[in-house]
């Protein structure tokens, strides 16, 4: 399984730090087996080797600065044995901060996407070269869900210690 990863804010923000995608979660529908994805910067293609099988994309986690958010979401998709999947490219758009935040995922791809695929594979895999990915939007290609914040505080080292033995 191959994607690609934009994040962006869609509202007026007076934070200092831009939303990011820390990562997202798929769940085999099957047997509950979960696969974590760490995403590393804001546009980047990300690759997963799991079993075939019937996914949803469960979770993400979206965070700015200190602060990390987390959605629920449900879009599915299959996975068939043997063959390279690319996903399309997931757009996530986070709303400026307020209460009832939302995040807006969309998920699409065109040809420009697919040739990206192709030397993203041709570069970080190649013996799977000589495959052609099989094109594959998640259902429901557009979706929304809340923010709930999960870490009120900052991810400091030593923010939470309390003894100092």
């Amino acid at each position: 399984m191959v994607g690609r990863v934009v994040t962006n804010i869609t509202g007026e923000s007076q934070r200092i730090y831009a939303p990011e995608l820390r990562s997202f979660e798929v769940i085999n529908m099957e047997n509950q087996e979960r696969f974590k994805v760490d995403v590393e910067s804001a546009d980047e293609y990300f690759s997963l080797s799991i079993p075939p099988g019937h996914y949803e994309l469960s979770r993400v986690q979206i965070s700015e600065g200190p602060f990390l958010s987390m959605a629920q979401l449900s879009a599915s998709f299959v996975l068939k044995p043997d063959v390279m999947t690319f996903l399309g490219t997931w757009h996530f758009g986070v709303d400026s901060p307020k209460y009832g935040r939302q995040v807006v995922v969309s998920m699409s791809y065109d040809e420009q996407d697919q040739e990206r695929a192709r030397r993203f594979i041709k570069d970080t895999y190649p013996t799977f070269h000589a495959r052609s990915p099989v094109m594959l939007v998640p259902e429901p290609s557009h979706e929304e869900a809340r923010l709930y914040e999960v870490m009120p505080y900052p991810r400091v080292v030593g923010y939470f210690r309390r003894h100092w033995w």
